[in-house]
């Protein structure tokens, strides 16, 4: 997982650098300082724990595959070398990875992945014995695919809010203007 680590490491490490004190870069020993980052959820539930668990997992068979989502990232997480990496991350587990293509909206830190690339990345995990989908983008278009929704409603809470500070703000002007008009 190196590789995924060094690609991310250098996309924000400018970043890093500059907003957090004592950043070091990525290691290829530290796989979960990556995903930190795209799933701060990991900070809770880390890949190796969710990993064990999946292989632990009792009546886990062909017959009982577990699924996991796959999101594609351009130039993050979509190399040939990342698709190898996955398959060898599932080793021993029965599973379908659904592949994922990134739904972007106005201002997102990441990009969808090329259609060819998620292909190659596609025919990778398939050739492992993993069934491999890519689920269908929908909703793009007008902002409704799956991520996008949940942004559009940030941004109209956001608008809201800002709008509601405006008024209030032009409230406490005219409010000030007619204190300053009356005899003291």
């Amino acid at each position: 997982m190196g590789f995924m680590l060094d690609a991310i490491g250098k996309l924000i490490a400018g970043y890093l650098q500059k907003e957090t004190p004592g950043y070091e870069p990525f290691t290829p020993s530290d796989p979960d300082r990556l995903r930190d980052i795209i799933m701060p959820i990991n900070r809770k539930y880390p890949l190796r724990d969710l990993m064990e668990a999946c292989r632990n997992y009792p009546g886990l068979s062909n017959a009982r595959r577990i699924t996991f989502e796959y999101v594609m990232l351009k130039g993050i997480n979509d190399t040939p070398a990342d698709a190898r990496a996955l398959v060898k991350l599932l080793e021993g587990i029965p599973a379908k990875i659904n592949l994922i293509p990134f739904n972007a909206w106005p201002g997102a830190p990441y990009e969808c992945s090329d259609w060819a690339q998620i292909e190659k990345f596609a025919e990778i995990v398939n050739r492992a014995g993993y069934a491999s989908p890519v689920r269908t983008p929908r909703g793009r278009d007008i902002m409704a695919a799956c991520g996008q929704l949940k942004s559009e409603s940030v941004k109209e809470r956001a608008s809201a809010r800002l709008a509601a500070e405006k008024a209030a703000d032009e409230l406490a002007a005219v409010q000030s203007a007619q204190l300053a008009r009356m005899p003291h």
